[in-house]
């Protein structure tokens, strides 16, 4: 049978069981027993899904895609690459340590953290300079494959590969190429997989992803570099590809099959054009690990029309052939197991991480024993798909007739922004440099145990109702005491951005238990985008009114934008994903329209996501960027010159796409660039561009409060770039994970070095 193995699998738990052990440790006293408990949690969770991976029959489990935070920060520490900022001996490192690099500490803020790829996953970004060293660090890697071998288990461990992890990481040092490292972390790497060769270790899963990437010949040298070494250390190597085509042309695809490596993974879900230059090239000694059951995705797999893509492959290659999901499972949750709700139609729709592995299966014996040994699996997959392709939920005429209806006019401001600008300042009769939030404050244990009581029914609609206005209250007072400028309601009301949208717009599904994990204990649960989208009414203007109603100050309605509803949910794979995120225009800006209807006249349309949704490669970027783009100004335009339309962005690289953001014509963009120094407004500003602009000053998923002096210094950078008639202050992000005391706190320095910095300006 051909091998089946997975690149990676969920490790936050079926029910979350690692977020909760991280949160108990991080509030508690971290002593000792304290970190037993974590760590027995760890050990409980990689065992379990080991013997998951186990019990289906998979010929490796994966060992090292478990991490307690960010599995590039394990390789960060096993590597012994540590920030030298912090001052930490890599080798005497503790647990607690490393989550000060991810959270930072009273004399560091944490590593910088951007987005995993095209994904919704945050991953800490190595630091490194001339003097970075690569000696090493804890062995949680080799303890892993002990503690696996110890179990019984057929072990294959994971490891991001030495040219995708210089890739991924940045220098502060002005021109210095990280590239010059590559002879000392191919040392290290060498090392590593010299100690897996001495316990025996046969396969190790080597991911390259950044190949999919567009790469110049610099960044193509460094494989042939690094791994003409690194095969030949006694351990077969599976470098490991996915998010896209690793290979564009027939020349790249001949390269990298030329390398000392044993096997190569593909994704042939996202690039199954791939395959036929793979099949020209690959090495007759070479396994294929074909990336056939979306490990992005949860729908079902037309297993049917996988299998005859399969059969020539099995012919050619026999055992040589492995199956595997398209990338790690991280980006699925768990299993179906726990979904009892889900209406049982569109549960029969869907496969989680666990149900994937199964289809690895039924795909195993079909290729070795024929469809006749899974005759009732293959029929299940293909009732599934009838059952979808039928149902009447999926399609609404009325969606498709506004769609049709779209008209280039609707896509844009009536006036441009200098005509515009002109117009708010004289309603709003805001102060230089004005202060406000994202959007969320915190959401304190009994914020979620009223939302808890309310949805199993113990909390009554009006009692919720007056109990999320109390909150309300509370964060407009809060605020007005801290002298903000403008105001948010602080979204007690809402579970999640994406969620709280969904539940309240057609088109939409939601799990009870289907978790994904974004970034260290933040764990996020996509809704299921199965059909078409439209809102049935109005979703956030009795709340944004009420807010209103306690302030003269102006207050913010709060949307998420389109692409981010897209890219932060399951979307359906049915239609292109330009439709459906024109559906979802549509119905934010019928939200915009009744936000200022109701004298709502700053509004702002998150799209975190943009640029997240970018194919990897930037000759495919203009595509995206035109529909992406279309569909924020879809959602936006529909208002007066006096409304204020602000978006917000975090947490990734923007600087290379700044042409398509400025199109957006927001009136305000807030962004993310506490962590790196302001270093992103840097673009904004040799980009010249022409709209406000809110640079974050503080970094709110760290527990540290920043002094006055530090927020100072971070705005006086921002007005070196920007002029200051165009600068906002805010922090980085919602506030939603940090508690009161230190909300209060940072915000109340964040106010005093603005109103400094506006005294200097004036004088």
């Amino acid at each position: 049978m051909p091998l089946t193995h997975t690149l990676g699998f969920p490790r936050i738990g079926a029910r979350r069981e690692l977020k909760f052990a991280l949160e108990s440790f991080w509030h508690g006293d971290m002593d000792a027993p304290a970190e037993a408990t974590l760590r027995a949690t760890g050990a409980a969770l990689r065992q379990r899904h080991w013997r998951l991976q186990s019990d289906r029959g998979l010929g490796h489990v994966a060992v090292g895609d478990f991490a307690l935070y960010d599995h590039v920060l394990n390789t960060t520490v096993l590597l012994g690459a540590l920030p030298r900022r912090f001052g930490f001996d890599a080798a005497q490192l503790t647990l607690a340590q490393s989550f000060e690099l991810a959270r930072g500490n009273a004399a560091q803020p944490a590593m910088e953290m951007t987005k995993w790829f095209d994904t919704n996953y945050h991953y800490l970004v190595p630091e490194l300079d001339a003097e970075s060293t690569f000696n090493g660090g804890p062995s949680w890697l080799l303890d892993d494959v002990d503690e696996a071998r110890g179990h019984g288990h057929a072990v294959r461990p994971t490891l991001i590969g030495p040219v995708t992890y210089l890739w991924l990481a940045k220098s502060h040092s002005p021109g210095f190429d990280r590239l010059s490292l590559l002879p000392r972390v191919v040392a290290a790497y060498a090392r590593i997989l010299t100690q897996l060769a001495e316990r025996g270790i046969d396969w190790v899963q080597i991911d390259e992803p950044a190949l999919c990437t567009a790469l110049d010949t610099r960044w193509l040298d460094a494989y042939d570099i690094a791994y003409e070494g690194l095969g030949r250390l006694g351990v077969k190597l599976l470098l490991t590809t996915y998010f896209g085509n690793a290979a564009p042309d027939l020349a790249q695809a001949a390269r990298i099959a030329s390398l000392p490596v044993h096997g190569i993974h593909l994704d042939l879900v996202r690039a199954p054009e791939q395959l036929e230059a793979w099949m020209r090239v690959l090495p007759a000694h070479t396994v294929l690990s074909a990336g056939v059951v979306d490990g992005r995705n949860i729908w079902r797999a037309d297993l049917r029309a996988v299998l005859a893509r399969l059969q020539p492959l099995h012919a050619a290659l026999g055992d040589r052939l492995w199956l595997a999901p398209s990338c790690s499972l991280l980006h699925v949750p768990v299993s179906l197991e726990a979904e009892r709700r889900l209406d049982p139609e569109l549960r029969s729709w869907l496969a989680f991480a666990t149900e994937k592995l199964d289809e690895l299966r039924v795909l195993s014996i079909a290729l070795t024993k024929g469809e006749a040994a899974v005759v009732a699996e293959l029929a299940a997959s293909d009732a599934a798909r009838a059952s979808r392709a039928a149902s009447r939920r999926v399609v609404n005429a009325s969606v498709r007739k506004r769609l049709a209806a779209i008209t280039p006019d609707m896509t844009a401001r009536s006036s441009p922004f200098e005509t515009r600008n002109a117009v708010q300042r004289a309603a709003l009769k805001l102060p230089p440099l004005p202060t406000t939030t994202i959007g969320s404050f915190p959401q304190t244990p009994a914020i979620r145990q009223a939302r808890a009581a309310h949805k199993r029914g113990e909390l009554g609609a009006l009692a919720y109702l007056e109990r999320m206005r109390a909150e309300i209250t509370l964060a407009v007072r809060k605020q007005e005491a801290l002298g903000l400028d403008v105001l948010v309601h602080g979204e007690a009301e809402r579970n999640d951005m994406v969620e709280f949208f969904g539940e309240q717009l057609c088109g939409y599904a939601f799990t009870e238990n289907g978790w994904v994990q974004s970034y260290g204990s933040r764990c996020v649960k996509p809704p299921v985008l199965y059909g078409d989208v439209y809102r049935p009414e109005p979703m956030t203007v009795d709340t944004t009114r009420f807010a209103q109603s306690l302030t003269d100050r102006p207050m913010k309605g709060m949307l998420t934008g389109p692409v981010t509803m897209l890219q932060w949910s399951f979307v359906r794979d049915d239609q292109p994903r330009a439709t459906t995120a024109r559906q979802l225009a549509l119905a934010i800006r019928d939200e915009v329209a009744d936000l200022e209807a109701a004298g709502i006249r700053v509004i702002q349309i998150d799209e975190p996501a943009l640029r997240e949704g970018l194919p990897l490669r930037a000759s495919d970027w203009p595509a995206y960027l035109d529909w992406a783009v279309e569909a924020f100004r879809l959602s936006a335009s529909g208002v007066a010159d006096r409304t204020q339309i602000h978006t917000h962005m975090c947490y990734a690289e923007f600087n290379d796409i700044l042409p398509a953001i400025a199109s957006m014509d927001a009136d305000v963009i807030t962004i993310e660039t506490s962590r790196s120094a302001m270093e992103l407004l840097e673009g904004f500003g040799a980009f010249a561009y022409p709209n406000e602009i809110g640079p974050g000053v503080y970094d709110i998923h760290s527990p540290r409060v920043p002094e006055v002096s530090a927020i100072t210094r971070l705005l006086e950078r921002a007005c070196e770039v920007i002029p200051p008639e165009r600068l906002w202050v805010n922090p980085d992000c919602g506030l939603k994970t940090r508690g009161w005391a230190e909300t209060e706190a940072a915000l109340t320095n964040m106010v005093a070095a603005t109103r400094h910095l506006r005294a200097r300006l004036a004088a």
